[in-house]
């Protein structure tokens, strides 16, 4: 049975997509790896790479050729400075040369050398293709999957959407969530406890405590910088920012914050009226989704496309529900969010073009409705009920993005996913279990039979929906 780490669903990155920029980001990396291991790098004096499917159709809104161009100048997602990235991909466009894995200056012309084949490779909808031109004027192709939160794989793994690293020590193996609920059970422990024994069997405490801190100190400082962010989001729909403006009548200031930190303790002190709740909600998952569309970096909750779900979810407990939640709050509920999601990576799948977004802002609101669930202090069973009722409510959720950007509708969605988890947490609290008659699992394996039978334009390839009624010129 594989098992997933919580800090495989909830990795930090660059927006505006995990399948479309973290995921190629991350295959050139290890292209490069392959590369050195073969001892074929220094034999490299070209490059050529193939986009495929979704990644092709809609990679130019996706900014898959900025991440490409990073990832093979040996950049790393999680450090490389923001401000940088323009500048780094500028240099490629304006000169010619990239910087192939930090180290060997090789000439690449973006609109000649990264190639997007308006067709899909059978095996997975996010095909890429790296090829390198060797002193021997032979080629070596190489080809991955980006299948969905930054996850990549090659053909030859079987069940490749499916599968990612595993750890056969985890003492609590979990494939789906009747299995979940059998430990809770028998070892007389809540979800997080459950999934804390298993992030212990390869991290001790003090390296999991550090990786959960850099995950919410990144949600938290997106949630900053989106509020505190105006203009227009780039990519020519001239969508603007509406962060900065709910902030700043919510606040009912102009006051400058020194750090995140600062800013969240101001509003933990201000009067909230009821009216406002929902729009704090939708502030912070704006905020989150206006700095991914932006190339910002932020957490795969279980997606880039989803990021805001989440933090907007776990600042609302923070904000509203609790003044006091501290540290071990935050565990909890990254714990639970990031078990829930693993059950519908390993269950159907966590990437809109295999899924729509139901896949995505359906996966995240789950995963939201069930660890705020726990932290109000419901049972295991009505955090499976939670998570269950979020994904109902999402199931058949295309993937339309107009202009192929992660914008419009994509960043309201993250609003309303966030809006339907904490709704669906209360009305798990006021149910009884035993009454429900559509279990976690069959709504995970609903989701999926409804992905494969949802047609291809509907699947992040801007070929259906609101992505052909609108015209990008009238924006």
């Amino acid at each position: 049975m594989e098992s997933i780490s919580i800090f495989d669903m909830l990795k930090i990155g660059v927006g505006p997509s995990s399948s479309h920029t973290l995921g190629p980001w991350r295959a050139a990396e290890r292209w490069i790896a392959e590369l050195k291991a073969s001892k074929l790098f220094d034999e490299v004096i070209g490059i050529k790479v193939h986009m495929y499917g979704s990644l092709s159709l809609t990679g130019k809104g996706h900014a898959t050729d900025f991440a490409v161009m990073l990832g093979l100048s040996g950049t790393d997602p999680v450090k490389i400075p923001i401000e940088d990235i323009h500048s780094i991909v500028a240099n490629i466009q304006q000169t010619h040369i990239l910087n192939f894995g930090n180290s060997k200056p090789i000439r690449f012309n973006p609109e000649t050398d990264i190639l997007f084949h308006k067709k899909f490779l059978p095996f997975h909808a996010n095909g890429l293709q790296f090829e390198a031109l060797l002193t021997s004027n032979k080629s070596k192709k190489n080809t991955y999957y980006s299948i969905g939160g930054g996850f990549v794989v090659v053909k030859e793994r079987k069940n490749a959407k499916r599968n990612i690293a595993t750890f056969s020590t985890f003492p609590f193996p979990i494939q789906k969530g009747t299995e979940l609920l059998d430990y809770c059970r028998r070892e007389h422990k809540n979800i997080s406890a459950i999934v804390l024994e298993n992030e212990r069997s390869i991290r001790n405490d003090a390296e999991i405590d550090k990786a959960l801190k850099h995950i919410w100190d990144t949600m938290l400082e997106c949630m900053y910088i989106g509020c505190h962010t105006q203009g227009k989001l780039p990519g020519g729909l001239n969508v603007t920012r509406r962060a900065f403006d709910l902030n700043k009548n919510l606040l009912g200031d102009t006051k400058d914050y020194n750090s995140p930190q600062t800013w969240l303790t101001t509003i933990r002190n201000t009067e909230v009226k009821f009216r406002q709740i929902l729009q704090w909600v939708s502030c912070f998952a704006l905020a989150v989704n206006e700095v991914n569309a932006s190339l910002g970096r932020v957490v795969t909750a279980p997606t880039n496309g989803s990021a805001g779900v989440i933090p907007a979810v776990l600042m609302y407990y923070m904000v509203i529900e609790n003044h006091e939640a501290d540290f071990e709050h935050i565990k909890k509920f990254l714990f639970v969010a990031g078990e829930i999601g693993s059950i519908f990576k390993k269950g159907a799948t966590i990437s809109a073009a295999m899924g729509g977004c139901q896949a995505e802002i359906g996966v995240s609101s789950a995963m939201a409705a069930g660890a705020l669930t726990e932290l109000l202090g419901g049972t295991p069973e009505q955090v499976l009920m939670a998570a269950e009722i979020a994904m109902e409510h999402h199931l058949g959720l295309t993937c339309d993005p107009i202009g192929g950007l992660v914008q419009i509708p994509c960043i309201e969605r993250n609003s309303m996913g966030a809006i339907k988890a904490i709704n669906a947490a209360e009305l798990a609290l006021g149910s009884d279990p035993k009454d429900a008659k559509v279990p976690l699992d069959k709504v995970v394996e609903t989701m999926w039979a409804t992905a494969k039978d949802m047609s291809s334009k509907y699947k992040e390839t801007s070929e259906g929906g609101l992505a052909i009624g609108i015209n990008m010129s009238d924006c």
